[in-house]
């Protein structure tokens, strides 16, 4: 594989940060980093591969000579900046929302449909974490016979809102066990010993943009254009890592013995039937880490062609960063 060179947009970000460290991991051959952020951070110094690189300020100038571009901002500054990345020759990959549902842009799990992102004409879209998280626990499943249905509740960190929800929740635990009030800032009430069904703005039919994410992006993910999703998305007050409840409904009935095989088969998948006496994962078995864990797998005693099963999946890695880094890394091995 030769060396690239790869640009970093919203470096100082939670998941700019994670980029930077799993590219280290993954040992991307790098050319050049070039870590890109707003005027107030240039000329402070992120560490790779063990030396002192200076965050740039972005600008429209920022991505000449760049091979790949990995975004870590919001769908508005995506949008800002998709323009000159795209003119600058190299290939966009962007974790925000901004292109996710648009048909020239290849939205990818790569362990799902990578082969999609060859097909990309300079942006490819990382999912919403959720989004990977479930799929990865049931692509097994829907290799064995299409998912026609599935009804999710996620149960989200507060890393999903950035470095802002991880401060809120420890400052809130810290102000509660010192007899003081809580401060809300980041959240719509108190999250700390709560809990808080409703993220992101509404969508228009009493769920939430967050819960229709789920059907909308995994229709795409999944090439099944028919695929429902009933989905309610909860915040809690844990530090990193998504939990997601899974009901699905398949074409055929399928046995938990084939799904408990095909899940355990799926790159990507640990299958937990005995983990430290447990038949679950937790969000902090599969925190700072890769693989989506999948645990009760059992039939589901309301409809017979049903299957329920439970999964956790780390929300800044697998569910952002990583998959953002696989995507580049997928590429790269086919170029």
């Amino acid at each position: 594989m030769k060396k690239y060179k790869i640009g970093i947009l919203g470096a100082t970000g939670a998941v700019g940060q994670e980029m930077l460290k799993v590219l280290q991991e993954y040992e991307i051959p790098v050319s050049e980093l070039r870590p890109l952020a707003s005027a107030r951070s240039a000329g402070v110094p992120v560490k790779f591969n063990g030396q002192d690189v200076l965050i740039q300020e972005a600008t429209d100038d920022s991505f000449e000579g760049l091979d790949f571009v990995l975004g870590a901002v919001e769908g508005d500054m995506s949008q800002r900046f998709a323009p000159a990345i795209k003119k600058s020759g190299a290939v966009y990959i962007d974790n925000s929302s901004a292109f996710r549902l648009d048909p020239d842009v290849p939205l990818v799990v790569p362990e799902i449909n990578g082969a999609d992102a060859l097909e990309n004409k300079g942006i490819i879209a990382n999912p919403n974490c959720c989004t990977i998280i479930a799929l990865m626990a049931v692509a097994g499943i829907a290799k064995l016979s299409p998912i026609e249905k599935m009804v999710v509740c996620t149960y989200q960190a507060v890393s999903g809102a950035g470095q802002n929800g991880i401060r809120e929740l420890e400052q809130q635990m810290s102000a509660i066990a010192a007899g003081e009030q809580p401060v809300v800032k980041t959240f719509a009430t108190q999250i700390a010993l709560n809990v808080i069904p409703f993220i992101d703005a509404p969508y228009g039919n009493d769920y939430t943009k967050e819960e229709m994410k789920m059907q909308n992006e995994g229709r795409r993910i999944m090439h099944a254009p028919e695929l429902k999703v009933n989905c309610t998305c909860v915040r809690v007050p844990v530090m990193r890592s998504h939990s997601i409840a899974i009901t699905l409904r398949t074409g055929r009935k399928v046995s938990v013995e084939e799904a408990k095989a095909a899940v355990a088969a799926w790159p990507g998948v640990r299958l937990i039937e005995d983990y430290e006496g447990r038949c679950y994962p937790t969000p902090l078995d599969t925190t700072d880490q890769d693989l989506v864990w999948v645990g009760r797998i059992r039939d589901d005693l309301t409809d017979e062609k049903g299957l329920t099963l439970w999964c956790c999946g780390d929300q800044i890695r697998k569910g952002a960063a990583s998959n953002a880094v696989q995507i580049l890394k997928y590429l790269a091995e086919r170029a």
